[in-house]
């Protein structure tokens, strides 16, 4: 394995434990302090996530001489507000043919592409007037005014950006079919039998633990056993590519939801067998261990899509920009719960009084199973137009420096090679 391969390894390794490590926080919060907090006593319960804060910050401290840090090149959303207004004073330019003729500086540069100049490419090539040279700056001596004149790399930048959202949007839906979890599901699991033993009953709310520890089972084997097996065929260190990854991801979140749909089926006929389905506060008979399949698949579907997603983010955005992706994926789940919010108020809202889908008294009369093949349908949907892009995609091509015998020279580049970092 090539010194490129192992270190996009060792960054794919970090993202699965930066997951395991929030999964670990997450499964304490809700069993340990839970635990301590109505056994012992709220002191305790919000006394150990205080010190728990503590430590981070020490070991932040401690960690932060070691971490590798990029000097500062100026606020990102300026240099793609500046291609922008570049490209439209120029618009009426011709692009030359040859696009070596366009706009280099690596001086300028310097300090964003720390690692290597993002390449032209031919996508969006109306950006590329930004980087047009006209006769007067041509001759023009001093520093180039980045509100009429934009670099190669910066409009790269700008284009990796646009390449992005298609797929980032792509995420959100799924954050949308997932967030009944934490609403109806609760509400089902209220209306059933959530004794574990004759003394011992699992509060409805704790069900997603069996997400949580799925996601933290499936993350050790995802690295140990699926990835070492998908090398053998695909040849990739990492096992499968970010975007394959996802799309797994994607199918796993609508099994999980089409099961869903079935639980509650089962759990209606078993009330209506009883005569339950007018009493809204009855336990029907039916354990709530039958809701537990629905979170291990929610729980494998993150294994593979959010990892996958917040890897791509990081992975495929301009290297100056990696703070901004990572705020992309959790802007992708607030606009996601922010959506199911609006489609379940919708659907309660269009399904009428009388056979509504979604009651706010007696769920047993309602049809939350219609609601959760509407998000499965959806999630087809969205799969679809995830493949579509995903197709599409063209990974980021970068000009990488590559150093001779442990050293570089700034006047002898060794070898130049337009490198992707994955393959589709």
């Amino acid at each position: 394995m090539d010194k490129s391969s192992s270190a996009r390894s060792r960054k794919w390794n970090f993202f699965n434990w930066y997951y395991f490590s929030m999964g670990i926080a997450t499964l304490t919060a809700l069993t340990v302090v839970v635990y301590v907090q109505e056994n012992v006593g709220w002191g305790w319960g919000l006394g150990i996530p205080t010190i728990a804060m503590v430590i981070s910050i020490i070991a932040f401290l401690i960690g932060s001489p070691r971490y590798r840090k990029m000097k500062p090149g100026g606020s990102p959303l300026i240099r793609l507000t500046q291609v922008i207004v570049a490209a439209v004073k120029k618009r009426k330019e011709i692009a030359p043919e040859d696009p070596n003729l366009y706009y280099r500086n690596k001086g300028l540069d310097a300090a964003i592409s720390v690692h290597g100049s993002l390449v032209h490419t031919n996508q969006y090539k109306w950006f590329d007037k930004a980087a047009i040279v006209t006769e007067s700056e041509a001759t023009n001596i001093n520093p180039p005014n980045l509100w009429r004149l934009a670099t190669v790399h910066r409009v790269e930048e700008l284009k990796t950006i646009i390449r992005m959202l298609p797929i980032w949007a792509a995420g959100i839906l799924l954050v949308t079919s997932s967030s009944h979890q934490h609403s109806f599901t609760i509400q089902q699991a209220r209306t059933m039998d959530c004794h574990l033993s004759h003394s011992f009953e699992v509060p409805p709310a704790s069900l997603s633990i069996f997400g949580i520890v799925t996601m933290l089972c499936g993350l050790v084997l995802y690295e140990r056993l699926f990835v070492p097996l998908a090398r053998r065929f695909t040849g990739n260190p990492l096992g499968v590519t970010c975007l394959q990854r996802m799309g797994i991801g994607f199918v796993v979140n609508i099994l999980a939801t089409i099961v869903a749909s079935f639980i509650e089926m089962k759990r209606k006929s078993v009330a209506a067998n009883h005569n339950l389905l007018d009493d809204p506060k009855a336990i029907i008979p039916i354990s709530v261990f039958w809701l537990v399949p629905q979170f291990c698949l929610h729980g494998i579907a993150e294994v593979f899509m959010s990892v996958g997603h917040l890897e791509f983010l990081y992975d495929q955005s301009p290297e100056s920009m990696r703070s901004t992706a990572a705020a992309l994926y959790w802007i992708a789940i607030s606009m996601g719960n922010y959506i199911g919010t609006v489609l379940v108020s919708l659907v309660h809202k269009y399904t009428g009084e009388s056979r509504n889908w979604l009651p706010d008294r007696n769920l047993n009369r309602g049809r939350l199973e219609y609601y959760y093949w509407l998000v499965s349908g959806i999630q087809v949907v969205n799969l679809i137009y995830y493949i579509i892009c995903a197709w599409l995609y063209t990974y980021k091509p970068l000009e990488e420096v590559k150093e001779e015998d442990g050293e570089f020279n700034e006047n002898k580049i060794s070898e130049v090679e337009l490198a992707r970092n994955e393959t589709p």
